[in-house]
């Protein structure tokens, strides 16, 4: 193998520049050339696509974002989108590709894998749902983030003696809300993976108020229900002064954290080891701090699973 090429696809994520800074320069370390294709499957059916040398990625480690830039693509869940895309493929002499995204990301890649074409995945999203990895790039600083907005939001609900129901990212995943209420201390954490009692919230609330408590905090997570709907919900059932804040897309951005940098640093070059290896259609990840790689099309069977101990353990914490 020559000539590889990368691409960020779907929802950007804090650590994606350092993941293609980690594959442009593996790759030119081991006397390949790379190929940077932008505006993700877009892009790559369009033929937007660009040679990178070892100065194309200097000064993006600390960077939010992707250099890459990012889009969703339609036209790519097709047959002839695919074909578009491997002719360019084709055209500029790539042989193998590395993608970082999520899951969507992972399909348009299995869609390769399966006409043939080498792919290795690396997981990019805030929201920690890849099946095969227990963390995902962009995940810690999001959750840095959250927290960061918790502690601010924490000194104005106390001054003011307020509920506040805090609705996070993290599409149908509950990592993010559960991760981000244990370390801010949130009284009540509502996630996709378990069901709610909503009188058993309104007890909780209840009895903090009765034995002087000044202020709750609850984090809900965007796959559960909308904060504003249930911010409602808790005034009408409490009649405490209820406020509601809905984080948005600022979770999305953001230097990444040395955790996110390192981790993407090491799966970025994973990936272009594994092309070199003549390994496609392979998924990279890490478990136990240890880098693991597996099928990707088995891996888009399976299901991303939330460690419920925590969950238990939050409950606990905020009696």
């Amino acid at each position: 193998m020559k000539k590889i090429g990368v691409l960020t696809s779907g929802g950007d994520s804090p650590g994606m520049n350092p993941a293609i800074r980690a594959v442009v320069r593996k790759a030119i370390y081991h006397n390949l050339e790379v190929y940077g294709i932008y505006g993700g499957y877009t892009g790559l059916i369009s033929g937007n696509i660009k040679k990178l040398e070892l100065g194309s990625v200097g000064d993006i480690i600390q960077r939010g974002g992707t250099m890459l830039q990012s889009a969703r693509c339609p036209e790519f869940k097709t047959k002839e989108g695919q074909q578009k895309g491997i002719e360019q493929l084709k055209a500029h002499g790539i042989e193998g590709l590395v993608v970082i995204g999520g899951d969507g990301s992972y399909m348009g890649a299995k869609a390769l894998t399966e006409h043939g074409f080498p792919c290795v995945g690396v997981p990019g999203t805030i929201d920690n749902d890849i099946p095969g990895t227990e963390l995902t790039i962009g995940f810690d600083t999001a959750l840095n983030t959250v927290i960061d907005s918790l502690d601010k939001i924490r000194d104005t609900a106390t001054s003011h003696e307020r509920t506040f129901v805090i609705e996070v990212m993290g599409r149908n995943a509950g990592d993010l809300a559960l991760w981000a209420g244990l370390a801010g201390g949130a009284e009540t954490i509502l996630i996709p993976e378990e069901g709610y009692d909503m009188d058993d919230i309104v007890d909780k609330l209840r009895k903090g108020h009765e034995r002087g408590k000044k202020h709750s905090i609850i984090v809900v997570a965007e796959g559960v229900c909308s904060g504003v709907e249930f911010g409602k919900q808790v005034e009408e059932a409490t009649n405490f002064d209820t406020r509601v804040s809905v984080l948005g897309h600022i979770q999305r951005g953001g230097s990444p954290t040395a955790a996110d940098r390192v981790l993407a640093s090491r799966l970025g070059a994973r990936a272009v080891e594994l092309l070199i290896e003549g390994k496609g259609g392979r998924a990279v990840g890490i478990e136990k701090n240890q880098l693991v790689d597996y099928d990707i099309i088995e891996a888009l069977g399976r299901e991303h699973t939330l460690d419920l101990d925590l969950y238990k353990l939050s409950m606990e914490l905020s009696i």
